[in-house]
């Protein structure tokens, strides 16, 4: 997507600027892999103009192949994104209707040939909500990918300024979730993606309760037994600027939950998320410790938060650094 955003903690055109960058779910965690070491590839379809051909650049430059981006349909989808500051959210606006991803359908990407050599597959609850025929060429991709044998991740993602095509979020995702192996949300995602809650997890208090995430997770992969992984980042929203940030995560060896870290001055969180599952894949794939692989998701989400833009900028030393312990910030010399 083309990302329009308001200056600095400035409203919607207090000033006469926006400024502009590419991001979007499946492409921030794709630049955060090859960041990672990882060869990386977006498929997806965007329009034959030249703004698009910005964005193939961007990700070109991340070292990520496009080689699987269909050239077809009409306009690139933009988000427009206000940035708060204290106790005023955060709000972003979604423009993405009759893009070039929203009139997408089954058919229009080669799987077979997209997934040669590949050994995972990451999706998100975001494309399926864009359109009905988005989501069906979602289910056909996970589909494709386990009949091939590859790991399927997905972050859930709900969007509720999305679904607004006929059909609810449980609907859609209940289905696809049917095909992945490595779930990955936020306690929100968990209910209103899939419409799977414990007592009350209130989302907006601030506070968690680490049972009730025991016990989410738990019946996630009751829910669905084709989890071998569940994982939920955990943020405590004291203001805009201000959060606590940690995850946890539940497979067959038990229930794990990692380091929280105390974030004072967030630069821009949007990301976050993609940072995390990024994150969580590379652990999953770099360590035999399920712990560890936590505490890297953990720790390059948590750097995240300190980086303009949707791209999680960071390198594997950085990240190891932080999951030793070291988040002095001091000056690297």
């Amino acid at each position: 997507m083309l990302r329009l955003k308001s200056p600095d903690h400035e409203r919607f055109f207090q000033s006469a600027m926006l400024e502009a960058s590419f991001g979007g779910g499946e492409a921030n965690v794709a630049v955060s892999l090859a960041r990672l070491g990882h060869q990386s590839v977006f498929a997806s379809m965007l329009p034959d103009n030249e703004i698009a051909d910005a964005c193939i650049r961007q990700l070109k430059a991340f070292d990520v192949s496009t080689r699987f981006i269909v050239r077809k349909g009409g306009r690139l989808g933009i988000y427009f994104l206000e940035t708060g500051a204290n106790q005023r959210p955060s709000q972003v606006i979604y423009d993405r209707a009759h893009s070039s991803m929203a009139q997408a359908m089954p058919g229009d990407i080669d799987w077979n040939r997209a997934f040669e050599n590949a050994a995972w597959f990451h999706i998100t609850g975001i494309t399926p909500a864009l359109s009905e025929s988005a989501a069906e060429l979602t289910l056909e991709a996970v589909k494709s990918a386990k009949e091939k044998g590859i790991t399927v991740s997905c972050d859930f993602n709900f969007r509720g300024k999305l679904w607004k095509y006929g059909k609810s979020a449980p609907e859609v995702m209940t289905e696809l979730v049917r095909y992945v192996d490595i779930g990955i949300a936020n306690e929100e995602d968990c209910q209103k993606s899939l419409g799977i809650t414990v007592d009350t997890i209130d989302v907006q208090s601030g506070e968690l309760g680490i049972e009730k995430y025991e016990a989410l997770t738990a019946k996630m992969m009751e829910v669905f037994p084709n989890l071998s992984v569940m994982a939920i980042t955990l943020r405590e929203s004291k203001s805009a600027d201000r959060n606590g940030w940690s995850a946890c995560l539940r497979d067959k060896g038990g229930f794990r939950l990692s380091r929280r870290y105390e974030i004072t001055d967030i630069i821009d969180r949007v990301g976050s998320g993609d940072s995390f599952a990024a994150g969580l894949i590379h652990g999953l794939l770099a360590y035999e410790d399920r712990q560890q692989s936590l505490e890297f998701a953990a720790a390059a989400s948590c750097l995240k938060h300190s980086i303009p833009g949707d791209f999680n900028l960071t390198n594997l030393a950085e990240v190891e650094k932080l999951m030793s312990g070291d988040g002095s910030g001091r000056v690297q010399r």
